[in-house]
């Protein structure tokens, strides 16, 4: 089993201990969305730290998501929830880059690749993400990508 799972069950007991709920609601979703993709596919699998935490990315990112359709559908205190849970999820994620460090990190790739024009967006975006590996969201890394390219 993997530091993060492991680092995750921990937590979860600490929570149930403690009676919070949130916490604990939080993180079961997260092992049972790291479960389902360990059994997803032809063969059940135990994944590495870096899979778990590609999971928990998605899932972070989903509740972001859900947080603003609540928002933008009038239901505050759902969009308050959803963020509360996207703050646990943020724990276990690496730190996102500074709007500096990513933009240096995109004119570097960009460079190295010797990408330029807007046709270029595709390998330059895959350069990018490269560059970056998990520490910036996706949207952002397009933006700055599409900035520099024009």
């Amino acid at each position: 089993m993997g530091n993060l799972k492991d680092s995750l069950n921990s937590d979860l007991r600490t929570a149930m201990k403690a009676r919070d709920t949130l916490t604990t609601s939080t993180l079961r979703m997260a092992l049972a969305a790291v479960q389902a993709a360990e059994v997803a596919g032809p063969a059940a699998k135990e994944l590495s730290d870096d899979e778990v935490l590609a999971v928990l990315t998605k899932e972070a990112k989903k509740r972001r998501e859900a947080a603003t359709a609540f928002d933008d559908a009038g239901r505050a205190e759902q969009a308050a929830k959803e963020r509360a849970e996207g703050e646990i999820l943020e724990r276990y994620l690496p730190a996102q880059l500074s709007d500096d460090e990513l933009t240096r990190l995109v004119a570097g790739a960009l460079a190295d690749g010797d990408f330029a024009g807007p046709k270029a967006m595709g390998a330059a975006m895959k350069a990018a993400q490269a560059a970056v590996a998990g520490q910036a969201e996706g949207s952002r890394v397009a933006a700055e990508v599409r900035r520099q390219l024009m």
